[in-house]
């Protein structure tokens, strides 16, 4: 069966069901609407005219409609007439028998001819029944006058309202709509006549206001020129409010039928139309991928530079600044652009497709522009950005641990210039030089005193030096004052160890010449040396900062000030027995009458810098408490904010692989037709778009968490990152899903193929896709394991990562040995040369595999027609009635003006003997839409 006999057969097998339908639409016609006497009168007329008009081909006619064929002579001659076949000889008795026996005979022809008669007999028309005779004709002239009309696919009454839709369309006043009202006032009776005999009416002189003169008109003219007889009565017409719908169609059917013969002319004009609109739309689509390409990359080019900046600010408020306007751009600048490019694709492969569907070149954008250009560069934008994000986040902890360690460095370095002041004056001294026995010795256990306390002190030295370094190594914006004020502390620790020596060297010197000392003295000064230094450590530990990121770092921090309260009655133990040799130095001097200078000679540590400072570190102790709780109350707020996105996080990751793969399922499931399939995705895309505000109060979430310097989360393996992928895949994956079952609808209406065809070919393609079989067994995990690999591949790129993970499945495709393997289950003889063709043809690219769609397009190519250049070319002759060229005049008749227009702006003119000024060259024009040299 050629292409052209299956289109045929289609589009029988469409108009024989709409018939159908009609015909039992009109078997319960409302027979209590024959009551009105206006709309009995008017059936009378124009059945009984009707009638008339046919049997005056036989030499006959009827005067009552009721009476004339109750004994079914004339009725059975109307039937043989109107339908060109022989009918049972008649009964030629008078008897009521006789009459019942030729109605029947009347009536088994009708229904033969798939009419289903309801509610009428043979008896009734022998009875004279108006009601049953008018039913029984209505049913005659729907069958054998109106049934066969179809226009566009549409048939009887509908395909009869388009016909004179169709052609009333360019006339002022004329709105065709049904078959009553619409009629009331003439016009259109006469717009039917002028278009198709436009010297027989002057329509300009037509008034609205005058119906009864515009019917007359119609009627006397079509009687006159058409020979189509009068049927109704123009008064009856306007004088009733809803004239009747049977009468006003069986009199219109008969222009219809007068007419047929300009039909021809209007199906070319239709099909020169129908290519036009094809071409405009395409030109369209292609102007708006450009427009929309060229925007795209325009911000891109625009974006990157902003994204490579990597200028540090040198204040954590400024980098916070630069993350939220980072955030602006991910939440806010950005969406609109992932859209932007997904519609771009979609617009791309829509065009593509009605081209290949319309026989027309593939587009081929500008140079930079193709769908290729663009996702390298939206991929250079991704890395640029993935790297922008990662910089940011590495910026803010670097000036977070600056901040930090400048601050302890400005507290080591006030703690150790409070303790050298004045120590460089009292080392250069020469007090010794005048004192007695007794202050010599006191002085020299005080110089030893010094040393014990200055060694204590080398350790915080270079721990004021370590943080210098690693400040100066990250970089910190105030590194010159940093090591300005650290250089001072370390000369001036060594001008300390240096006259620190040379004061021991002058009291040794003089120690020979002294033997006594004051043991109590020595010994307090001993004691009090130690315990004044591990006050002074634990008041610069209980005044120490931290940092901390978790509930067991600040719980360790807790554990060592713990400890370190256990040891405080021990050191109470220590303070009271150093204060017990003051005590008893008190009580010597009292009991033996020494008169005491009143300060201890070897040592600056007085009694009562002990007991300020065991105060001191009392005070320091609760304060210390207090602050690492708030500390904890901070870090349990930190931790809840993890489990809540977590929570989140753990819902919405399932639900997007649970929606990928039911996206998946539909697009493979040929249970259902392609318009089932679209509205599934379409509810599928529906909730997903209402899912959004799920995705944006898990973006809230990360925001806090952000703001709260909280960056890991033990508590789930999703990752913003991974749900914001994981959302624009599933966005993407909605999106082109839906454009390729759009396509298949598009390539299902062009072929005219069946949706039983295009299951056989899905379940064939289907059952030879090994890969999508074999993948069908791992997608279910697919969406999780791409989760936990982008955990553990941190130092790949992202897009890159999910890219090899998607490499690993194709489903859709065939390669070339299951292609081959299905054409010859479907009866195809391959040889080599042969399958290499049809290898060019679905796949131009060698991309080495077939998609579905390219399978589609094969099958259909080897069944199905399209439109031609040739088949333009000889609609184009039938309007210039067969001339070699088309006038301006003709284009503008025959076509809608802005078809008309469109061919007129771009046919070159013709050259030729005797060709008038206006005309046109349509075989240049034919060739030029397909893409092909003049024939």
């Amino acid at each position: 069966m050629t292409a052209v006999e299956m289109q045929a057969q289609y589009q029988s097998s469409y108009m024989m069901t709409a018939t159908e339908e009609y015909m039992i639409q009109e078997d319960d016609w409302d027979r209590d609407l024959l009551l009105d006497p206006a709309w009995e009168k008017q059936q009378r007329k124009t059945f009984t005219a009707w009638c008339n008009s046919h049997l005056r081909k036989a030499g006959t006619q009827i005067e009552n409609i009721e009476e004339d064929f109750r004994n079914g002579l004339k009725l059975m001659l109307l039937l043989e007439v109107i339908s060109g076949e022989r009918l049972p000889k008649p009964d030629k008795g008078k008897m009521r028998f006789h009459k019942i026996a030729n109605v029947n005979k009347a009536l088994d022809f009708i229904c033969s001819k798939g009419v289903k008669l309801v509610s009428i007999g043979a008896e009734e028309i022998v009875d004279g029944n108006v009601k049953m005779t008018l039913g029984m004709i209505w049913t005659i002239i729907l069958r054998f006058a109106i049934q066969d009309i179809s226009v566009e696919e549409t048939s009887a009454k509908e395909g009869l309202l388009l016909w004179c839709q169709r052609k009333t369309a360019p006339y002022r006043n004329v709105n065709v709509q049904n078959f009553h009202i619409s009629w009331k006032d003439g016009l259109a009776l006469c717009a039917l006549i002028h278009r198709h005999r436009p010297d027989l009416i002057d329509y300009s002189k037509l008034r609205k206001d005058d119906p009864i003169g515009n019917l007359n008109t119609a009627f006397e003219v079509a009687e006159k020129f058409l020979d189509i007889p009068k049927m109704l009565d123009a008064d009856d017409i306007v004088n009733t409010p809803k004239p009747d719908e049977k009468a006003i169609m069986t009199y219109v059917s008969c222009f219809y039928h007068a007419f047929a013969g300009a039909e021809q002319a209007e199906t070319a004009a239709n099909r020169i139309c129908k290519v036009l609109a094809v071409n405009q739309e395409n030109e369209k689509l292609m102007e708006e991928y450009e427009k929309l390409a060229s925007e795209l990359l325009e911000w891109i080019r625009r974006t990157i530079p902003w994204l490579e900046n990597r200028v540090a600010e040198q204040t954590m408020p400024a980098m916070q600044q630069k993350l939220e306007d980072f955030r602006d751009y991910r939440r806010v600048h950005k969406p609109p652009k992932v859209q932007e490019k997904c519609q771009l694709e979609i617009n791309f492969n829509t065009l593509q497709t009605k081209l290949r569907l319309s026989n027309r070149p593939a587009f081929m954008p500008s140079e930079g522009k193709m769908v290729s250009d663009i996702a390298n560069a939206w991929k250079g934008l991704e890395q640029v950005e993935k790297g922008y994000e990662e910089w940011l986040l590495t910026e803010i902890r670097r000036l977070e641990r600056l901040e930090h360690l400048a601050e302890k460095f400005k507290q080591k370095c006030t703690l150790h210039e409070s303790w050298t002041a004045g120590k460089e004056q009292l080392l250069s001294l020469k007090d010794y030089e005048s004192a007695s026995l007794m202050e010599i010795r006191a002085l020299m256990r005080k110089h030893e005193a010094f040393e014990s306390d200055l060694a204590a002190h080398q350790d915080r030295v270079e721990q004021i030096a370590a943080i210098a370094q690693e400040l100066n190594e990250l970089d910190y914006h105030d590194a010159a004052t940093i090591n300005a004020r650290c250089q001072g502390i370390c000369d001036e620790w060594d001008n300390l160890g240096t006259l620190t020596q040379k004061r021991r060297d002058s009291l040794e010197r003089v120690e020979k010449l002294w033997e006594t000392i004051d043991q109590l003295f020595l010994e307090f000064a001993k004691r009090a040396a130690p315990f004044n230094n591990w006050m002074d450590g634990a008041m610069e530990d209980l005044q120490d900062m931290f940092i901390v990121h978790s509930i067991e770092e600040i719980q360790s921090l807790i554990t060592a000030h713990d400890q370190f309260k256990a040891t405080l009655p021990e050191a109470d133990k220590e303070r009271m027995a150093t204060m017990g040799i003051q005590n008893e130095i008190l009580k010597i001097a009292q009991t033996y009458g020494i008169k005491l200078t009143g300060e201890n000679p070897y040592t600056v540590i007085s009694p009562q810098d002990i007991s300020n400072k065991w105060e001191a570190v009392k005070q320091l102790v609760p304060m210390r408490d207090q602050m690492l709780q708030e500390e904890v109350a901070r870090q349990q707020s930190n931790e809840r904010l993890r489990r809540q996105f977590a929570a989140q996080a753990n819902i919405i990751g399932p639900w997007i692989q649970t929606k990928m793969e039911e996206i998946s399922h539909v697009s493979i499931d040929i249970a259902g037709s392609l318009e089932e399939q679209m509205g599934n995705l379409k509810q599928y895309e529906q909730n997903i778009i209402n899912y959004k505000s799920n995705i944006d109060k898990l973006e809230g979430d990360h925001q806090l968490s952000q703001e709260g310097l909280i960056f890991d989360n033990k508590h789930t393996n999703y990752t913003m990152e991974h749900v914001r992928v994981g959302w624009e895949q599933l966005l993407t994956t909605i999106a082109r899903t839906i454009n390729e079952v759009e396509n298949q609808i598009l390539t299902r209406d062009a072929k005219g193929i069946s949706q039983e065809q295009l299951n056989e070919f899905r379940a064939s393609f289907n059952h030879f896709d090994r890969v999508r079989r074999e993948d069908g067994q791992t997608h279910d995990t697919l969406f999780s394991i791409q989760c936990v690999l982008m955990q553990l591949l941190d130092v790949l790129d992202l897009t890159d990562t999910i890219s090899l993970l998607n490499s690993q499945k194709r489903n859709g495709m065939m390669d070339p040995d299951d292609f081959r393997a299905c054409l010859i289950s479907m009866g195809y003889d391959l040889g080599e040369v042969e399958f290499a063709r049809i290898m060019t043809l679905v796949d131009a690219n060698n991309t080495g595999v077939v998609t579905f769609q390219a399978f589609i397009d094969f099958m259909t190519r080897e069944t199905a027609e399209t439109d031609t250049a040739e088949q333009v070319m000889a609609s184009f002759k039938i309007l210039a009635s067969d001339k070699t060229y088309i006038t301006v005049e003709e284009l503008r008749r025959e076509l809608p003006p802005e078809q008309a227009e469109y061919c007129i702006s771009r046919m070159t003119r013709f050259v030729g003997v005797n060709a008038p000024a206006d005309a046109l060259d349509y075989i240049s024009f034919s060739s030029a839409l397909y893409g092909e040299s003049d024939l």
